[in-house]
């Protein structure tokens, strides 16, 4: 039987074995003096006990060891794009595109508290999606409530007035932020590039995931309107999408 004489010091009694660490971690396996008749018994008895011990010992020192990192995600979460593609009749070829891609995070109740989600919100730039970031990947200029937004990949988030009036989409360099390895849960840790106001649309039925949609009509098609949904929120804001004929 195994006993622990001290710490990290083990002795087995029937077969006048000992085991401890030493100071570098490493586990040493050591026999006391024994009488013949003891060393004939312990040669006929089975090292298990002792094998057991050190894979024991062993996996506590990993343990004790392992590393601060750790890694999540690995399945499949559900995402979501609203995307605008132009196309050319006459060349029979795409004329340019632009998509916005993102993860639906689902509504709670407990936002419709207006005290918990000014709490949440005001003063705050919000993610708008969830686990990875919400992406603007556009072939074309656009011109998003009268801002400039030039061909490129950006990442998207929504920030909130400290006093609650205005919501704006905020755009951030999706460079810079790759090049300090940020997650979107950590967006107040880095500054946004610009920002472009939204409209707050009269909210109607309450949203249960996020929903982000690109509509235009039927007569202009270069006249886009983004739309955000979720919960009792609803955001809008226009788009000028420049495409040739």
């Amino acid at each position: 039987m195994w006993e622990l004489g001290f710490q990290d010091f083990w002795i087995c009694q029937d077969q006048n074995i000992f085991a401890y660490r030493s100071s570098a971690g490493i586990i040493r396996v050591g026999r006391s003096r024994a009488t013949p008749q003891g060393r004939r018994h312990a040669m006929k008895t089975p090292l298990l006990p002792l094998v057991l011990l050190s894979t024991a010992a062993l996996a506590t020192a990993a343990q004790a060891k392992r590393s601060d990192l750790i890694v999540e995600g690995g399945d499949s979460d559900e995402r979501a794009s609203a995307r605008l593609l132009y196309w050319n009749r006459q060349t029979d070829s795409a004329a340019g595109q632009f998509a916005i891609d993102y993860g639906r995070p689902v509504w709670k109740k407990v936002y419709e508290n207006p005290a918990q989600f000014d709490a949440m919100t005001k003063g705050k730039v919000w993610r708008m999606g969830s686990n990875f970031w919400t992406t603007l990947d556009t072939q074309l200029f656009l011109n998003i409530a009268g801002r400039d937004v030039p061909p490129g990949y950006y990442y998207l988030a929504l920030h909130r007035s400290t006093d609650g009036s205005q919501w704006s989409l905020a755009f951030l360099d999706p460079h810079a932020v790759r090049s300090r390895h940020l997650d979107g849960f950590e967006m107040p840790k880095f500054p946004v590039a610009f920002k472009v106001p939204m409209s707050i649309a009269k909210p109607g039925a309450s949203v249960e995931k996020l929903t982000i949609t690109l509509s235009h009509p039927k007569d202009d098609i270069r006249s886009a309107t983004l739309k955000v949904a979720w919960g009792t929120l609803a955001l809008s804001a226009p788009i000028k999408v420049m495409v040739g004929k």
